[in-house]
């Protein structure tokens, strides 16, 4: 447990922007210290800093390709020595390029693969690394109901969040013992700029299959996660927020 009064270090992965962006400012808004991770929106990275010092906390922008293992371990070191611990992993960076299976080209099979399955394992050993000294730590990565259920049109995308889901799991049991929390959460669909790279048919077919015909609330999202990492007890789980039943 961070001690009383002890500000956390909390890293968001691909915080410029969307959920991320919302999580980083929620993590903000409660006086944690953000490492706002970026890639390419180094503009919005920085809108995203100077709400947070604004709402009183503290952050630094910090540029890493989560698919390179060296900027993933430079960024949590740095993290560690600039405020001395690192308490939350957010694993939210993530990529979409659908096509069906058939015509689908194998680079874009590799790129979603290495930015959502082997990022957030680059980033979850480094972490690993600097938790398992702190005795303590959380970490939580964004998955989705299409790594459950599979969707056509979306073969990388379905395995590498299904992979996403076996990585936290094992994780947890390996972690467990060293006092750190790991788990996954389903935000459900949102309409961010990913999101939003959809077909008009299929915005309105996730709408239907939804139990309330609407889009998530990314702002309940990541209240949902920031709560989560205040719990000391739970490990291991998958969090559905999606209302597309499972």
């Amino acid at each position: 447990m961070t001690p009383p009064n002890q500000k956390r270090v909390v890293i968001v992965t691909g915080a410029s922007r969307g959920l991320g962006r919302e999580i980083a400012l929620r993590f903000g808004r409660a006086g944690d210290r953000i490492v706002v991770n970026f890639l390419s929106s180094e503009q919005d990275a920085a809108a995203v800093l100077r709400e947070i010092v604004r709402d009183g906390g503290e952050a630094v922008p910090v540029r890493a390709d989560v698919r390179i293992a060296s900027d993933a371990d430079a960024m949590l070191r740095d993290a560690a020595e600039r405020w001395g611990s690192v308490d939350v992993l957010i694993n939210n960076a993530g990529i979409a390029k659908d096509g069906l299976l058939l015509r689908m080209p194998e680079r874009d099979w590799d790129d979603v693969i290495a930015c959502n399955l082997t990022g957030p394992f680059h980033c979850i050993r480094a972490a690993a690394g600097i938790m398992t000294k702190q005795r303590r730590g959380h970490i939580v990565s964004i998955a989705s109901i299409v790594g459950t259920q599979g969707r056509e049109g979306q073969a990388n995308y379905s395995a590498s969040k299904a992979g996403l889901i076996g990585l936290t799991k094992t994780c947890a049991r390996e972690l467990g013992p060293l006092n750190i929390n790991v788990n996954a959460v389903l935000p459900g669909y949102i309409p961010t700029d990913m999101g939003n790279t959809i077909s008009n048919s299929v915005h309105k077919r996730i709408l239907k299959e939804n139990a309330l015909g609407r889009a998530s609330d990314p702002t309940e999202v990541a209240e949902f996660i920031y709560r989560l990492t205040l719990m000391t007890s739970v490990s291991g789980q998958v969090f559905n927020l999606d209302s597309r039943i499972l």
